[in-house]
């Protein structure tokens, strides 16, 4: 008799990992002391600072410099005034242990049901953008325009699949470095997979080329104002101050990034069977790939037309966010009218193309609530309280180290704290006050400090099932252990360079 094939255990979906990595950190939340900081806020109504002590009692005192030095922050004023820190900004030395909040075993299951509720309605302008984004790919791809265009693309990159790689991950590296790219690189994912599979890579290769790009870049980031210049800023410096090692540290690294992910594609390319998804080729080929792309197919004016209109609307939304300062709910905006005008031009049929938009938003719909489920762990952290106590912890255990030990554990410190609080401008205002003085202490520059915030909390964004990580994967439906088993040895590669630039830079600075 025949013995029967065992079962392959897959790896947990995207969403089962969010909630594994929830569990975690609640159960976590039981044994960390619950404690806060102090804050200071400006309050541009009544132009004064409102001081918020542990326990939560308000007062407010004049917004001047003299209020500043007396809690020792060394942020200036005029970058309160101005709007640069929006944030309540954490008085040094101010930790108090709180009473933590009471849950027995019903509001322990409450908090974890609400967490998760919570996390989906305050990500409700992304998650908006990611379904009106689906529609109008819904739309374009209802006209065969993608499928036209993607053609014509391949025989162009017909012996310089290298290029798209390099021009893609680059591009996204400068946005990334310089307004902060992350999100918003969502929207390229449907749009470059099926032309990197023209290409003959697979769909990993593609969302590497993404995804190292956003990570990479605005962890090496420069000019970028959620994280360089309000940690700078937060931490009494100009954002310029260390500027050549950070622009070295951009080049390195994506220039890194770029050599082992064309190493990865280009054997995927010569060999599929080397692919780390060699099983679901044949069906990602299937799912994001006309079957009869081979066929000559006229590249109509109405199909040209399209294409043009929904690559104008990625400039307008590049644009906007550089430029203006927009965020999801102008981008959305940006889509929705892209939409209306697409239905002037694309001649589908009211049926056909509702249809074709309530379809293209249907096959994002589990990529939106992702984006929701990784922010219910945030949430967590926030009403149990528990991320000032371990700001608080590390700057105990590190103020008396030599500098060069100093800012190579204040990295992995920042690894640790970019797990718990996703947020770049959050954990730096939160942060720099605490920090940035120890700098003063072990007689380095606190550009330093910067650059340990920097590298540390985007470099853990490469892994963090908290981030965006899990959303890309799950917009081609690939394993989180495929991409930990491909990222493992860049994740060591980088962490060893910048380790080499920290201590580089604190014994020439």
């Amino acid at each position: 008799m025949a013995t029967a094939k065992k079962k392959k255990h897959a790896f947990p979906s995207a969403y089962t990992v969010i909630v594994i990595v929830l569990i975690m950190v609640q159960a976590l939340t039981f044994f960390i002391p619950s404690g806060k900081y102090s804050t200071l806020e400006y309050s541009s109504d009544s132009n004064a600072f409102v001081i918020t002590d542990a326990k939560g009692k308000t007062k407010k005192e004049p917004a001047t410099k003299k209020t500043l030095d007396k809690y020792k922050i060394k942020i200036k004023l005029s970058k309160f005034k101005d709007g640069t820190i929006y944030r309540p900004a954490a008085i040094p030395n101010s930790y108090h242990r709180i009473k933590k909040p009471k849950r027995g075993v019903f509001g322990t299951i409450n908090q974890f049901l609400t967490s998760q509720v919570k996390g989906i309605s305050d990500s409700v302008d992304i998650i908006i953008f990611i379904l009106i984004l689906g529609g109008v790919i819904g739309i374009v791809n209802a006209t065969g325009a993608m499928d036209a265009g993607m053609k014509r693309l391949s025989e162009i990159l017909k012996g310089k699949q290298k290029w798209l790689i390099i021009i893609v991950t680059t591009l996204i590296a400068l946005g990334g470095t310089t307004f902060g790219l992350a999100e918003e690189t969502i929207a390229f994912y449907p749009i470059l997979i099926p032309i990197f599979l023209l290409a003959g890579y697979d769909t990993l290769t593609a969302v590497a080329a993404v995804y190292l790009g956003t990570a990479i870049g605005t962890m090496s980031s420069t000019i970028n104002p959620f994280s360089t210049v309000i940690a700078s800023n937060a931490a009494g410096i100009t954002f310029t101050d260390g500027m050549p090692l950070r622009l070295l540290m951009w080049v390195t690294a994506v220039g890194i990034s770029i050599a082992y992910t064309i190493h990865y594609g280009e054997k995927v390319r010569k060999d599929p069977s080397k692919s780390l998804i060699a099983d679901q080729m044949e069906s990602d080929r299937d799912h994001f790939l006309d079957t009869d792309m081979d066929e000559k197919k006229e590249f109509t004016i109405r199909q040209k037309l399209a294409l043009i209109i929904f690559a104008l609307g990625f400039v307008v939304m590049i644009w906007g966010v550089q430029q203006l300062g927009w965020y999801f709910t102008e981008i959305a905006v940006v889509f929705l009218a892209v939409t209306y005008i697409l239905a002037f031009v694309v001649g589908l049929g009211e049926k056909k193309f509702v249809e074709s938009f309530v379809s293209g938003a249907a096959d994002l719909l589990g990529v939106a609530l992702t984006v929701g489920l990784a922010r219910s762990v945030g949430i967590v952290m926030e009403n149990s309280y528990v991320s000032d106590t371990i700001m608080n912890y590390f700057s105990n255990q590190i103020s008396g180290m030599n500098n060069v030990l100093f800012i190579c554990v204040l990295f992995f410190v920042y690894v640790i704290l970019g797990f718990f609080i996703q947020s770049s401008s959050g954990l730096a205002v939160l942060s720099m006050p605490i920090m940035a003085p120890l700098a003063d202490v072990v007689g380095i520059d606190r550009s330093m400090i910067i650059d340990a915030y920097n590298w540390g909390q985007g470099l853990i964004g490469l892994i963090a099932p908290t981030g965006l990580i899990l959303v890309s994967l799950s917009m081609v439906n690939i394993g989180f252990d495929k991409w930990i088993k491909f990222v493992f040895k860049l994740l060591v590669t980088i962490i060893i360079l910048i380790l080499v630039f920290l201590s580089v830079g604190v014994l020439i600075s």
